[in-house]
C-alpha cells in the first residue's frame, strides 16, 4: 500500500480505483473529464495524494459504456492475438457474417468496435472454446491482472501413454502438486468427466499449461477446449462464431 502522503500519477491511480485502465485515464485527462478534489486536470503526467477525491464526468461513462466485449468461440489454427506466422489471429473472425443468430444483445455491430479490441487472456493456436476481445479496459484487467481470482474451466481430452488407466495419485498430483518453470502451481480443480475426457479447473493461465502439466503425469492431449470464464459459458456458441457479452453477464 502507498504511504497515504505520497504523490503518484493520476492515471495510475485512476487505474488502481477500478475507474479505467491507464489508457483510458490519459485520453479522459487529455479530453478535460477529469478532477481532481472538484478541479479539472488536464495535464497529462499530474500527479495527486491517495487521499485526494477524484471525479470523473459523465461523458466518460458514457463512452465506457460503449465498449464493448466479445465472446468468440476459437477454432483451432486461429492465434488469439496478433497474426504470427502466417496464422490469422481470432480478431479476423469478427464481422457480420459470423455473428451468432442466436446473440441476444441489441448492439449493432460496427467496424469500429474491432478498433483497441484486445484479447483478455490467451488460447494456444491448437487450442478452441471461449475467447473474450474487449475495448473495456477494466475487464482485461479483471480477467488477466496479476491479482485476477477469476476461474477458467476447460474440457480436455486425454490418452494415459504409461499404462491402463491414470493412478489415482497422478490425479492429486494434477489438483495440487506440480512445479512449472520452478513455481509451484495454484491449486487446480481436475476430475474425470468420462473414460477419456478430464475437466481442468485453473486460477491462473500459465503457456500452454495445460499441456505440460498432462505431460508430467503421462497424459497425452487429444483436445482442449474452454468452456468457461468466471460466471460466462460457451455454452452453445457454435464455432468460429462470436456474440457480445450480455448486460447481465459477470464473469
Amino acid at each position: 500500500m502507498h504511504l497515504m502522503t505520497e504523490p503518484l500519477r493520476l492515471s495510475k491511480r485512476m487505474s488502481e480505483l477500478g475507474l479505467c485502465s491507464r489508457r483510458e485515464a490519459d485520453e479522459w485527462i487529455a479530453r478535460g473529464w477529469v478532477r481532481v478534489d472538484g478541479v479539472v486536470v488536464s495535464e497529462l503526467g499530474s500527479k495527486v495524494l491517495p487521499s485526494q477525491r477524484i471525479s470523473v464526468e459523465r461523458q466518460a461513462a458514457a463512452e465506457q459504456s460503449k465498449r464493448v466485449t466479445i465472446l468468440i468461440n476459437k477454432p483451432v489454427g486461429y492465434v488469439s492475438g496478433q497474426a504470427e506466422d502466417g496464422y490469422q489471429p481470432a480478431v479476423a473472425l469478427i464481422k457480420e457474417a459470423n455473428r451468432w443468430s442466436e446473440d441476444r444483445s441489441p448492439t449493432l455491430f460496427h467496424p469500429t468496435q474491432l478498433r483497441s479490441l484486445v484479447p483478455a487472456g490467451r488460447l494456444d493456436i491448437d487450442s478452441v472454446g471461449l475467447l473474450v476481445l474487449t475495448q473495456d479496459g477494466r475487464i482485461a484487467k479483471h480477467l488477466i491482472g496479476e491479482e485476477t481470482s477469476v476461474d477458467k474451466e476447460y474440457l480436455v481430452r486425454v490418452r494415459y501413454t504409461k499404462g491402463d488407466k491414470l493412478p489415482d495419485a497422478e490425479l492429486r498430483r494434477l489438483n495440487h502438486g506440480l512445479t512449472l518453470d520452478g513455481k509451484k502451481l495454484k491449486p487446480a480443480i481436475v476430475k474425470w468427466q468420462n473414460d477419456d475426457q478430464l475437466s481442468f479447473t485453473l486460477r491462473e493461465g500459465k503457456k500452454r499449461q495445460i499441456r505440460r502439466m498432462c505431460d508430467m503425469v503421462g497424459l497425452k492431449v487429444l483436445g482442449l477446449k474452454r468452456v468457461r470464464i468466471g460466471g460466462v459459458k460457451l455454452g452453445n456458441l457454435p464455432e468460429g462464431q462470436w456474440r457480445y457479452l450480455g448486460a447481465d453477464e459477470q464473469f
